[in-house]
């Protein structure tokens, strides 16, 4: 390791080997138990999509007809494929016939384990076969038109309207964008289905339907053949609905994916049993589609010091680094949050915030970081929050950041107009072409403040991941380790959808994952 901030690897060793222990307790515990959202995600990946007479998603109808009798702990495909197999019916079909009230999936005889591995396995390679095809024609695109250079520019559209964040999204394209964020509206996350077909009427953002991402995937590509670069496309499936929008991106071919069981559990309350469960399922399907993701350990800032905190960020890095890797996510693939979000009124504040983005580029060197720009000490000074963004755009482009999520000079006042990202793209690339090579021109000072700074975060990083090696994540989290927020592993939202596997549980996508990505399932 060649540090310019002059870190110990053996320091670094250490911490990863504790967040790798870290992993391993979390992955041991998760081994046994799958989630009703979990087994939606198998029932969408099989081709079941639609809603019901009352708007209800037809893969909620499914499992909820077998969960809610009890039928759940040997995953949904069993009964699911003995049902196909005594009504001829095909997937949509049967799922059709359940909302209708027509079939009884646990009333029927049970299909020979024979037939029902066999048909499971067509299923699923027929599902992994859709998303390959997605990411291969990603790799087309990409080799035929290429893309902006790192950092990626990286803005958002929040109208609440698909079509009208379409438009938005096209104009900032046009203005040098290489990522455009679909912000989810406001508590999706918390919502235990995925709504269905296009929306018009979110709140503080559009909410997150595979319709939705069609039609944007379809307005991105469009304006990418125009401009000769392949654009990217974002959007959340962090929440209760994790590995079902996971899913959903794979087969509509969104390119980045916020995916986070740590934000979910500390900013929205979800149950960490859960969510945990569901992120490693969801995360194997991103690594398989190609789907970078991002972590949301910059809005540890936004709850706690960014001074004070910020060995709590690079901790948290560690750990999401070793969870990613035994989903099969491999790190080109992880876009692990950070944020330029110190007081500006602190002293060399601008030289702390250097040191903790160089720091987390020289331990992460393969993953494209996410940086976020400054948002809790914006304070609708537009002029003072145009420098602020200036003096972070500067140091992504220094430490050689992957994306740079670019702050609005507005940011405190409204949802940016498309003048306000106009001013923040073309002040981004102005800073990144005229700064291009700074960080290959710099060295510090082996005495100097970012050196001591960036040592001194280390070591507290790898003192805190030792107390939670000893303590488990789930310990950890009660006491409020991270961000100052404690939460129980049997509290927040989510909890009732966890489901204890059966000896002869059956998901035939997990399976073909793990042997695609050469991951193995912890403790079974």
């Amino acid at each position: 390791m060649d540090s310019q901030l002059y870190l110990d690897k053996r320091q670094v060793d250490e911490a990863r080997a504790y967040a790798s222990a870290i992993a391993e307790q979390v992955m041991r515990f998760i081994s046994d138990k799958t989630t009703i959202a979990s087994e939606r995600t198998v029932l969408r990946l099989f081709g079941l999509d639609g809603v019901d007479e009352e708007y209800v998603p037809l893969p909620n109808v499914v499992v909820d007809h077998v969960h809610e009798r009890g039928g759940l702990a040997g995953g949904i495909t069993r009964p699911l494929i003995a049902g196909l197999i005594h009504t001829g019916l095909d997937v949509q079909g049967l799922g059709e016939a359940v909302a209708r009230g027509e079939v009884d999936l646990l009333s029927l005889p049970t299909a020979p384990e024979e037939a029902i591995r066999e048909r499971g396995e067509v299923l699923a390679k027929e599902a992994l076969m859709r998303i390959a095809a997605n990411r291969a024609r990603r790799d087309e695109y990409l080799g035929r038109l290429g893309e902006g250079p790192q950092p990626y520019i990286y803005v958002i559209v929040a109208t609440g309207n698909i079509y009208e964040d379409v438009v938005q999204a096209r104009a900032a394209a046009r203005q040098g964008a290489d990522i455009i964020a679909v912000i989810r509206s406001t508590g999706q996350s918390l919502i235990d289905y995925v709504p269905y077909g296009a929306t018009t009427e979110g709140f503080g953002g559009t909410f997150a339907t595979q319709e939705n991402f069609r039609i944007m995937r379809a307005g991105l590509d469009e304006v990418g053949e125009e401009l000769g670069r392949y654009i990217r496309l974002c959007n959340y499936c962090s929440g209760l609905c994790m590995p079902e929008i996971a899913a959903m991106g794979a087969l509509e071919r969104l390119d980045v994916m916020l995916n986070d069981a740590l934000y979910g559990i500390l900013f929205r309350d979800i149950n960490m049993q859960r969510t945990l469960i569901d992120q490693n399922f969801s995360r194997m399907i991103n690594a398989y589609a190609g789907v970078i993701i991002n972590t949301g350990e910059d809005n540890y800032l936004t709850t706690a010091d960014a001074v004070e905190a910020a060995h709590t960020v690079l901790a948290s890095q560690f750990i999401n680094e070793q969870l990613a890797l035994r989903s099969g996510l491999p790190p080109q693939q992880m876009g692990l949050g950070h944020a330029f979000e110190m007081n500006p009124m602190l002293e060399d504040g601008f030289l702390y915030e250097w040191a903790q983005a160089l720091m987390a580029r020289e331990i992460f060197p393969q993953a494209p970081l996410k940086y976020m720009p400054p948002t809790k000490h914006m304070t609708g000074n537009i002029f003072r929050g145009h420098v602020q963004d200036a003096l972070f755009n500067l140091i992504g482009v220094a430490t050689g950041q992957g994306i740079q999520l670019l702050g609005m000079m507005t940011e405190q006042i409204h949802t940016p107009l498309i003048h306000d990202r106009q001013l923040a793209i073309e002040s981004a690339r102005y800073i990144f072409n005229n700064a291009r090579h700074l960080g290959e021109e710099v060295q510090f000072n082996p005495q100097g403040k970012m050196v001591k700074r960036a040592q001194e975060v280390l070591a507290q990083a790898v003192d805190l991941l030792k107390e939670m090696e000893g303590k488990g994540l789930f310990q950890s989290l009660a006491e409020g380790l991270f961000a100052d927020v404690k939460r129980s592993p049997t509290g927040g939202k989510g909890l009732h959808g966890v489901v204890v596997k059966a000896d002869d549980y059956y998901n035939p996508v997990f399976d073909r994952l793990q042997t695609a990505l050469g991951v193995r399932e912890e403790g079974r």
